[in-house]
């Protein structure tokens, strides 16, 4: 075990909580939720009321960490945690006794994945390249959460710097808590895995080309790549930033929007929040109507059905149930080039973006860190062991540093017509078929098939996902169904830029006119663990 896997210094705390591997079993009343039902608004009723408390809530995902990830089927999706959680809690529940909440927000414990900064905790991007790296303040998202008095209770592993197999050299692989023998898919397969399992009401993840979706589907959850811009992207170790965005993952569309709405704004230290100016929301709970399909048009992208049938399936009852609602469903066609080429488009940006903008990230950390890529291939191949810590080697993605390191540069001549005429490019086409049909969405399948085994790479298959971040377009996934072998499926609403409001909305009534989230089988609800509103 890693010394990260170590830390856990509220080891004496969850002595308290002997006897909580017990399944509920009981019927809830109308009053009472479990942990995992209930949403930040069901929770503050709950603070509002007296029947509960921050410091009780964090103690009550530190429990489940503690049953699941240390013990039970050790997900491993939890890499650090904050010892100074409970200590915040009482603080903050003592300033809401005192002058009332500053936002929704307030004593609700979220976790952040380990490439997103905290100033108190490692940033480390899963790597050993940068194992114990504190950096030398939080991301701006980080603050905006605490400022809105959030609890940064855990960073979460990850695909090691948010690329390859669903592993990091300093946490090893994680697992799905529906399937302990399946990948909760990268990157961000931690903060799926963890929000899925309830080790935190909230999580954060980051999406290059699927990584908030990719894992928000395989686990069952909620979640929201942004239009590129909405979010700052400061304080983020980055992979692309024509690509990166960070995204709010949940297992509710309400706190998904709960959630975005605390993180918006300007940051004069990321140029492309300008993006968002006069078309960021700060409370985005607004937006969510249950009746929000009923004028709704609806293209389906069948391009991505075919490959797994029982996800054709669940698609096709989604679609029915949309219908149901009111909702005007049609086809819709990717043309068969953009399918064709979408990768090596991708490729071609992201490859080259990582090998300039890493060493901008590296400069931010201790001297005793790689400050540029090839010295990051460098002293990766002097890691051929387990090291004395408990780090593991991660030959597969440090492979892929050789060739972004090889990839080019930023002023050859394919990344400036890719940047400058196939990203608008892109943007045009997609655009324009919703247009073409007066859409408001396009939805497909996050993932057409079913996700694969821990160790069996990144299953097969032809996605859309990267669709959204060749366009910067925002995607939200909302849970669909589940197959014979009890494995989650997602469906994607990808909409026009800063559409957010309007993909929410009809997330919001999908998800209240199916309801088909459950607990994951090797996570249940542990005794005691309920919500009194």
């Amino acid at each position: 075990m890693s010394t990260a896997r170590c830390v856990w210094r509220t080891t004496l705390l969850l002595g308290l909580f002997t006897g909580l591997h017990v399944p509920v079993t009981n019927a809830l009343s109308a009053q009472m939720l479990g942990l995992s039902e209930a949403t930040i608004e069901d929770i503050n009723a709950a603070f509002d009321s007296g029947t509960l408390t921050s410091e009780r809530l964090v103690e009550l995902y530190l429990a489940r960490i503690q049953a699941y990830d240390q013990e039970g089927p050790r997900l491993n999706a939890v890499l650090w945690l904050n010892d100074q959680a409970l200590e915040t809690a009482r603080i903050l529940d003592e300033e809401r006794r005192m002058s009332g909440p500053r936002s929704p927000l307030h004593g609700i414990p979220v976790a952040l994945k380990d490439n997103i900064d905290t100033a108190d905790m490692p940033t480390t991007a899963g790597s050993l390249l940068l194992a114990g790296s504190l950096p030398p303040d939080d991301a701006f998202i980080v603050e905006k959460l605490r400022s809105a008095g959030a609890i940064i209770l855990a960073k979460l592993n990850m695909s090691e710097l948010a690329s390859g197999v669903t592993m990091s050299s300093v946490g090893g692989f994680i697992r799905n808590p529906h399937d302990i023998e399946r990948s909760p898919a990268g990157s961000s397969g931690g903060t799926g895995a963890a929000i899925a399992a309830a080790f935190a009401q909230l999580g954060i993840g980051t999406d290059t080309g699927g990584s908030v979706r990719g894992p928000t589907t395989a686990n069952g959850i909620a979640g929201l790549k942004p239009t590129h811009g909405l979010l700052s992207r400061d304080g983020i170790v980055p992979l692309a930033l024509s690509f990166d965005m960070a995204g709010p993952m949940a297992r509710h569309v309400y706190d998904v929007a709960a959630m975005l709405g605390v993180m918006t704004g300007i940051d004069p230290d990321d140029v492309a929040t300008s993006k968002s100016s006069n078309r960021f929301e700060t409370d985005y709970t607004q937006f969510l109507d249950v009746s929000a399909l009923g004028d709704a048009r609806i293209g389906i992208a069948r391009e991505f059905l075919g490959q797994d049938t029982e996800v054709d399936w669940i698609i096709e009852a989604s679609l029915d149930a949309m219908r149901a609602k009111g909702a005007t469903v049609v086809d819709v066609h990717f043309p068969q080039w953009l399918l064709d080429v979408k990768g090596d488009w991708y490729t071609t940006i992201r490859w080259r973006e990582f090998r300039a903008q890493i060493p901008e990230y590296l400069a931010t950390i201790g001297r005793e860190y790689p400050k540029t890529l090839s010295e990051m291939v460098e002293r990766s191949m002097k890691i051929m062991s387990l090291t004395p810590e408990g780090g593991t080697p991660n030959p597969t993605r440090w492979s892929l540093l050789v060739q972004e390191e090889e990839s080019g540069t930023l002023d050859d001549h394919e990344y400036i017509a890719m940047k400058n005429y196939g990203l608008p490019m892109a943007q045009s086409i997609v655009a324009g078929l919703m247009d073409a049909q007066d859409l408001d969405v396009i939805v497909y399948p996050t993932s057409p098939t079913r996700p694969s085994l821990v160790n069996g790479g990144s299953g097969g298959g032809v996605s859309a996902t990267n669709i959204a971040n060749l366009t910067g377009f925002p995607d939200l996934i909302v849970p669909a169904g589940f197959t014979s072998d009890q494995l989650p499926v997602g469906i994607s609403f990808l909409g026009r830029p800063f559409s957010e409001p309007r993909l929410l909305g009809l997330g919001y009534a999908f998800e209240q006119a199916t309801k088909v989230r459950r607990n994951p089988r090797t996570t249940p609800p542990l005794a005691g663990a309920e919500i009194r509103r």
